[in-house]
C-alpha cells in the first residue's frame, strides 16, 4: 500500500465533503467565508481525516462511513491553524506557500473565520447524529463528545496554552510530552477513534485504538520538532531538551509502541500502520 496514495485519495474524498460544507465565496458575508476557505483550500496532507479513515477500516467498515468525523476533525485544525498564526498567538506571516489568513483578511476576521470553523465542525458530527443522519445516532454522538474534548482546554486549547508559555530553562521531558499529547495527538486520538466509532468498533477496539494514536500522535510531533530544528530557538520540542538524536529515538519508541497496540487487527489496520510509519518517517 502506498502512503501518497492513501493520503490523496483520502484528500480527494475529504475535499469534496468539505467544498459541500462550506458556504461559497459569493455567499454574503463575503469576506468571512473566504477567509474561512483561504487556509482550507487547497489544504496540507489531510492526514487527519485520512487517519479517521483508516480508523474505520480497522475495525472492518469502510472508509466512507468516517466522512462526517472526517469533515469535522478537518474543520477543527484548520481552526486551530488559523487562531495560531494570529498575531497574539504565534504571528506567522505565511502558511502553506499563502499569506495567513489574519494578513489576507485581517485579524478580526481571521479570529471570526476560525470561530465559524469551529462551530462547523460540531454541526457536520450534530447532524450526522440526526435521526435522518448517515449513522447511527449513538455512535455519532459518541463521536462528537470525544472531538468536542480533544478540542478544549483539557487537551488542544490547554496545550497551546502551556505552549505559548514554553520557558527551557523550568520545563522538562514530561512536560513537552504532556504539551505534544493535547495540542497534538489528542487530535489525532479524535480523528482514529471518531472514525472506528462510526464503523461500528466495540469498546475493546477503540481503546486500543485511543492509545495507538496517541503514541503516533506525539511520535508526529517530534518529527515536526527534528524537521523545524533551528539552534537559538525557543520553541515547545523535544530537540530543545534532548537533542535531534535522543528525539528521533523518543519517536521511535512510540511508533513501536503504536505498532504494538495495532497487532491484534491484522490486516485491516494496514492503513493505520502506514501512516503511523508515515509519522515517523519524516525525521528521516
Amino acid at each position: 500500500m502506498d502512503v501518497q496514495g492513501y493520503l490523496e485519495e483520502s484528500a480527494r474524498r475529504a475535499d469534496a465533503a468539505l467544498d459541500q460544507r462550506l458556504p461559497s465565496v459569493a455567499t454574503p458575508p463575503r469576506g468571512l467565508h473566504g477567509a474561512m476557505r483561504h487556509l482550507l483550500f487547497p489544504g496540507g496532507k489531510r492526514l487527519r481525516p485520512a487517519l479517521a479513515f483508516a480508523g474505520a477500516e480497522a475495525v472492518g467498515a469502510m472508509p466512507e462511513c468516517a466522512l462526517p468525523v472526517a469533515v469535522a476533525v478537518e474543520l477543527i485544525h484548520t481552526y486551530s491553524l488559523v487562531h495560531d498564526d494570529l498575531p497574539c498567538m504565534d504571528d506567522d506571516d505565511e502558511r502553506r506557500g499563502r499569506p495567513t489568513v489574519h494578513i489576507a483578511y485581517g485579524e478580526a476576521t481571521a479570529v471570526l473565520a476560525g470561530d465559524a470553523l469551529l462551530a462547523l465542525a460540531f454541526e457536520t458530527l450534530a447532524e450526522a447524529a440526526a435521526p435522518a443522519g448517515p449513522v447511527e445516532p449513538m455512535r455519532a454522538l459518541a463521536a462528537l463528545r470525544e472531538l468536542a474534548h480533544a478540542a478544549g482546554a483539557a487537551q488542544l486549547v490547554g496545550g497551546q496554552a502551556d505552549d505559548l508559555d514554553f520557558d527551557p530553562a523550568r520545563v522538562d521531558e514530561a512536560w513537552v510530552d504532556s504539551v505534544h499529547r493535547r495540542k497534538t495527538a489528542a487530535l489525532f486520538a479524535a480523528s482514529v477513534v471518531g472514525g472506528a466509532r462510526l464503523g461500528g468498533g466495540d469498546e475493546g477496539a477503540l481503546s486500543a485504538l485511543r492509545r495507538a494514536a496517541l503514541a503516533f500522535g506525539v511520535a508526529f510531533q517530534i518529527a515536526d520538532d527534528v524537521l523545524d530544528d533551528a539552534p537559538g530557538t525557543q520553541e515547545c520540542s523535544l530537540v530543545s531538551l534532548i537533542g535531534v538524536d535522543a528525539a528521533r529515538a523518543r519517536a521511535q519508541a512510540l511508533l513501536d509502541e503504536a505498532l504494538a497496540l495495532l497487532e491484534p487487527f491484522g490486516g485491516r489496520a494496514d492503513a493505520l500502520r502506514m501512516l503511523a510509519r508515515f509519522a515517523v518517517g519524516r525525521t528521516r
